[in-house]
This record gives structure tokens, C-alpha cells and sequence, in this order.
């Protein structure tokens, strides 16, 4: 089935700071390789003038759709509530903080358009690219990918990465979420692996943000990173293809 529109779909908690410019080069990037697209913007209840500052760029960026999330507030569940105003036959989730590449978001869109369902990017690929990673992130990410790849007996190597890129028949099939947190990030892939969905992975680029804090908490999401991952295994291994693709 042939693709129309790309939805971008980017969580923002106090983010005024890195909005302008990681929506502006979005936007230019999309325009200039012709990409037919929209950008839902969700604010998850941010305490800064981050609504007011989509407001202003309404004018400027004419794909811009802010929306606000009115709680209870959490990573994940912004996405999904931005998954509610999708226009889109295709979706991208893309950070705030510019750490994604828009020409990688590109790269996504063309492959789903070949006809691929789900478009999962690595960083940590041969032609990827990591800048400013801190050590003890990237420690702890490659170990929790590691346990992933082990559990699941899957070549992924990202699978913690929310930019990733799906067919909206992928999200519909994979309803409903249930991670309220980044956990999310790991909920998605993993569900439409498990479903039956088809997927490719590329390398990509991510680089640290440059202004605000990081969101994503170590402490906080451990266990509930192992318990979606432990609510995916035993979807898989026990639940007789009741929720593959039909």
C-alpha cells in the first residue's frame, strides 16, 4: 500500500529551548526532499514557556500541530496521546533535543515507502554514529540492549532508541500500550516483532542535546524497562499467536 503522509511525533517536556531550531531544520529537511508530512508536537505538561513558544512557530512551520497533553504526563504516554492526532499512514517519533538527524527521518520514510512496515535505526551500526554519548548511559545501554537481543534471539542492537518509524496499520495492531515512560521506546519494536510485522534496520546518527536537561532517568526505569520486556516475552512464548497480524 502506498504511503501520502510521514507523521512526526515528538514528545516535549520543557523543552523552549531546543524546540526552535530541532523544528525549523525538521521542517526544511522534510520540505527540501519533498516529504508530505506533518509535526505533532505533544507538551507533556512542561512548566516552562514551551507552549508558548510552539505557539509562535505555528506561524512559521505551516505542518506544525501542537497539541497538549493534559495528563497524567510521562514520556510514553505523550506519545500515545500524540498517536491520537495522527493524520498520517506512517509515523516517525522523534526527540525535542535534536538529537535525532532530520535526514534520517527521510531515510525512514523512503524505506516504508519500498514497503517495509517498520523502519528501526541503530546507532551503534557500522556507518553509526554517536556524539557526546555519556559513559555511564552508554554502558548501561549496551547491556540492556544485549539482555534484548539474548531474550528476544533478535539482530537489533537499538532496541531501547525511540526513533524508530512505523506503518500506522503497525501501531493500530499493536494496541494497546500499556508503558507510561520510556519504557514505551521498547514496548513498540518489540510488540511489532513479535506480531508478525516486517522490519528493517539502518544505521542512523544521534548526537547529546545542547540546552535543557536529559529526561530519561537510569534509577527510575530499570525494572520498568524488564517488565515490558517480560510482558512482550510472555506475549510471544505463551499467548499461541492470539495477537499476531491476521
Amino acid at each position: 500500500m502506498s504511503l501520502n503522509l510521514f507523521s512526526v511525533v515528538v514528545p516535549a517536556r520543557d523543552e523552549e529551548e531546543s524546540l526552535p531550531s530541532t523544528l525549523r531544520d525538521l521542517y526544511a529537511e522534510f520540505t527540501r526532499e519533498r516529504v508530505p508530512h506533518e509535526i505533532i508536537v505533544v507538551d507533556d505538561g512542561s512548566r516552562d514557556q514551551t507552549w508558548r513558544v510552539l505557539q509562535e512557530l505555528t506561524s512559521e512551520i505551516p505542518t506544525l500541530v501542537s497539541v497538549q497533553n493534559p495528563g497524567p504526563h510521562g514520556f510514553g504516554r505523550a506519545i500515545t496521546h500524540g498517536f491520537g492526532h495522527l493524520k498520517g499512514d506512517a509515523v516517525v517519533i522523534m526527540m525535542a533535543d535534536a538529537s535525532d538527524l532530520p535526514s534520517d527521518a527521510v531515510k525512514y520514510w523512503r524505506l516504508l515507502c519500498e514497503g517495509h512496515e517498520c523502519v528501526f535505526g541503530s546507532r551503534f551500526l557500522r556507518r553509526g554514529d554517536v556524539t557526546d554519548y555519556p559513559g555511564v548511559k552508554l554502558f548501561v545501554n549496551r547491556l540492556a540492549n544485549l539482555f534484548i537481543r539474548v531474550m528476544f534471539h533478535i539482530p537489533l542492537n537499538d532496541t531501547t532508541n525511540a526513533f524508530k518509524a512505523y506503518r500506522r496499520t503497525v501501531i493500530d495492531g499493536c494496541r494497546p500500550f500499556i508503558a507510561p515512560h520510556f519504557n514505551l521506546t521498547v514496548e513498540l519494536p518489540l510488540k511489532a516483532i513479535v506480531r508478525g510485522y516486517t522490519w528493517t534496520i539502518v544505521p542512523i546518527s544521534w548526537r547529546n542535546r545542547r540546552h535543557g536537561e536529559p529526561k530519561l532517568k537510569i534509577k527510575e526505569m530499570g525494572s520498568r524497562y524488564l517488565f515490558i520486556c517480560l510482558y512482550v516475552w510472555l506475549e510471544k512464548y505463551f499467548s499461541r499467536g492470539d495477537y499476531r497480524r491476521r
